[in-house]
């Protein structure tokens, strides 16, 4: 049950975020070679919500007080 856990943690904190990097590397490059399409645009949505579903969240400020 422990092994389980940890497992699931290491692929939230490691993996997935990993993946959100390659397929963001990904859409650069294709669209460095070939120009931006619809595929390289979904790649970077996509590396978008993974990197904001389980990457690291922003802080929300509840006041903008001295900036």
């Amino acid at each position: 049950m422990l092994f389980n856990l940890i497992r699931r943690y290491v692929i939230m904190a490691v993996a997935i975020p990993l993946a959100a990097f390659g397929a963001r590397k990904l859409s650069d490059a294709v669209e460095a070679r070939r120009g931006p399409s619809r595929g390289t645009r979904m790649l970077r949505k996509g590396a978008d919500t993974l990197q904001g579903r389980f990457g690291r969240q922003k802080k929300q400020r509840r006041f903008s007080f001295g900036r």
